[in-house]
């Protein structure tokens, strides 16, 4: 099996990397900067997601996708329409033309962000809190639109604080470590229609359903709360009163539209 990979020199792809190799897969590395310590098993390719030809070649062979490649925080809106939102149309296109079935939509939560904190159940609509956020709105809808159209199996995930352990108290509730990122993208690689799933750990401050994401096989190991007396030790008990506790999105919710940070 030849999955492709785009955004493969990001930090998530890297922590996938060797999360998803198998004996007899081969994980085709496609970013518009060289990837670094190809392995065995791995094979690399420099493509702009934005361009048709060279999505077109980095499809060839393929049998699923997993789309981490585009802008990964705020940006000015003529970038993130660019290459968030017609780079994921690009990609989408190419899948199709070469029959490609499977697409892992690595999407983001701030695609909702707008949404209170304790209302966020599987399948809550856009609500996004940045051009950002609604860059990832804009995945997961065409995500959808491929699937009704043209029987494509999408699933997008909305992505919590996705690292190896959580760096502040918000990502007590959010975070998914790299170990249950790959174990989420694995269970995606098999699903069949459109699911549109929390990515999260098993966190015992969880805000967000894991239902869907079950629902498709995915058994998260880790939970956040190990990392809590450090984190508490460190910064000390969180404001419940600090509207960053009270949006899914955040800080994000309060940030300048169109502005790097």
């Amino acid at each position: 099996m030849r999955i492709l990979l785009t955004g493969a020199a990001g930090a998530v792809a890297t922590a996938l990397r060797p999360r998803l190799a198998r004996p007899g897969r081969v994980l085709r590395l496609a970013d518009v900067v060289p990837v670094a310590d190809v392995r065995a098993g791995e094979e690399t390719i420099l493509a702009d997601l934005t361009d048709e030809s060279a999505m077109a070649a980095a499809m060839d062979g393929v049998e699923a996708v997993v789309h981490l490649g585009g802008l990964s925080r705020e940006h000015p809106w003529a970038d993130i329409l660019r290459v968030n939102v017609h780079g994921t149309q690009v990609l989408l296109e190419a899948a199709r033309r070469r029959n490609v079935r499977q697409v892992v939509l690595v999407g983001s939560h701030h695609a909702a962000g707008f949404h209170p904190r304790p209302d966020a159940p599987d399948g809550l609509s856009p609500r996004p809190d940045t051009y950002y956020g609604f860059s990832k709105a804009a995945m997961e809808a065409l995500g959808s639109l491929y699937h009704d159209r043209f029987a494509m199996n999408v699933v997008a995930i909305r992505l919590g604080s996705c690292a190896e352990r959580p760096r502040d108290l918000r990502a007590l509730s959010t975070w998914l470590s790299y170990d249950d990122c790959a174990r989420l993208v694995e269970a995606s690689l098999t699903a069949r229609g459109f699911h549109l799933v929390w990515g999260v750990s098993a966190n015992t401050r969880r805000w967000w359903s894991l239902d869907a994401a079950r629902a498709l096989g995915y058994v998260p190991r880790d939970d956040a709360e190990v990392h809590a007396p450090r984190l508490l030790a460190e910064l000390g008990e969180p404001d419940l009163t600090d509207p960053v506790h009270d949006l899914v999105g955040g800080a994000f919710c309060e940030r300048e539209l169109g502005v790097f940070w």
